[in-house]
């Protein structure tokens, strides 16, 4: 029988949290044809395995296990397409967002809204399940600048938890940017007419189990997010991010040389050590930031590094050979050096995502 709601539950590390997840929906769903959906990235805790066992005795419950690919949001795109339902909803698996909350909230769509939004901050809502006054500065921070974009002001456009119907979600799924973890703000800001949202008033509970997965990389994949959709896509995320990374490279690379400048070493030598300091560096940030989706680990780093050296080895004599011409053409020490950089961020980005970062 085909299920009237499916609740799309983006997971990563959350195995204890599984079982009473299901449990919660089976009674906050009661009298509603629903399923729930977990989208695990390949959890090194098994949580797509806890997922199985219960589905085997419960038809409602569906896990999509998938490997090579990580990210909240593309991952809550993905179990929504997966959805023949008429009415979805994405929420947490941290046991966080309050569940007797999704009838209210697909009631409020069944009235004719085009998206009901749980909310922590709407009156009747509470927000001390955010621990720490740091995380509570960084969602007013967040608050603030998603406002500052939208066409309607919500009280917690930074909620992840919401519903709304299906067709409408594909309507839009196209113009997703799929990245960071901040879904609702994409889905509002991507789609091309105004949507009437509802807000449901919601207790943010504190975490059980699991550990948190803000952290300052979250922050700065959010103002990405936000760049990409100000310049309509002619900006990628990922290309923001690759030269916001780039740029941090030449300061890296300019650093070494003025430090270097004294030792008597000679141009082409000290240029020679600031590209190699500024390539590591930009592997590092690109791994940590741009690509942190398709992240490399373990033994498959240090392969990266080493193919990224390898390949980035042509842009680096280029990066020598031209900053060389130049300082002999009196460019001066710092525009030359600056100019090699550049033609070294431009062929590490060129390289990046077919050799280094390709998802296989």
């Amino acid at each position: 029988m085909t299920p009237y709601l499916t609740v799309v539950v983006p997971t990563y590390r959350e195995r204890d949290n599984v079982s009473p997840l299901v449990t919660r929906l089976d009674a906050a769903l009661a009298g509603i044809a629903w399923e729930v959906v977990f989208v695990d990235d390949d959890s090194p805790d098994g949580t797509y395995a806890e997922a199985r066992r219960i589905a085997r005795d419960d038809p409602r419950v569906r896990c999509i296990r998938r490997i090579g690919r990580r990210g909240l949001s593309s991952a809550a795109i993905e179990g929504v397409l997966s959805s023949s339902a008429e009415y979805v909803a994405v929420m947490d698996g941290d046991l966080q967002h309050d569940e007797t909350r999704l009838p209210e909230m697909l009631r409020a769509v069944q009235a004719g809204s085009d998206i009901a939004v749980a909310s922590r901050h709407a009156e009747g809502g509470d927000a001390a399940g955010l621990s720490g006054v740091w995380r509570h500065r960084i969602s007013q921070s967040g608050i603030r600048a998603a406002n500052a974009m939208l066409a309607v002001r919500l009280s917690d456009p930074m909620s992840g938890f919401f519903l709304l119907r299906r067709d409408l979600f594909e309507r839009v799924a196209p113009r997703l940017s799929g990245q960071g973890f901040k879904i609702l703000l994409d889905l509002l800001l991507s789609s091309r007419l105004p949507l009437h949202v509802a807000e449901v008033p919601m207790m943010f509970a504190a975490r059980e189990m699991g550990e948190s997965k803000l952290d300052v990389l979250v922050m700065a994949q959010f103002a990405g997010m936000l760049l990409d959709k100000t310049t309509h896509g002619l900006l990628p995320l990922r290309f923001v991010s690759f030269a916001l990374v780039g740029g941090v490279g030449v300061l890296a690379h300019l650093s070494v040389l003025t430090a270097l400048r004294g030792t008597g070493w000679g141009f082409a030598a000290t240029q020679v050590i600031a590209t190699i300091a500024a390539m590591g560096l930009n592997f590092w940030l690109n791994n940590a930031i741009t690509y942190r989706s398709d992240r490399l680990r373990g033994p498959a780093l240090w392969r990266g590094l080493l193919l990224f050296m390898a390949v980035c080895s042509v842009g680096a004599i280029a990066n020598v050979g031209i900053a060389r011409l130049l300082y002999q053409a009196h460019s001066g020490w710092t525009p030359a050096g600056a100019m090699g950089a550049a033609i070294g961020v431009v062929w590490n980005y060129a390289v990046s995502a077919t050799l280094v970062w390709r998802r296989r």
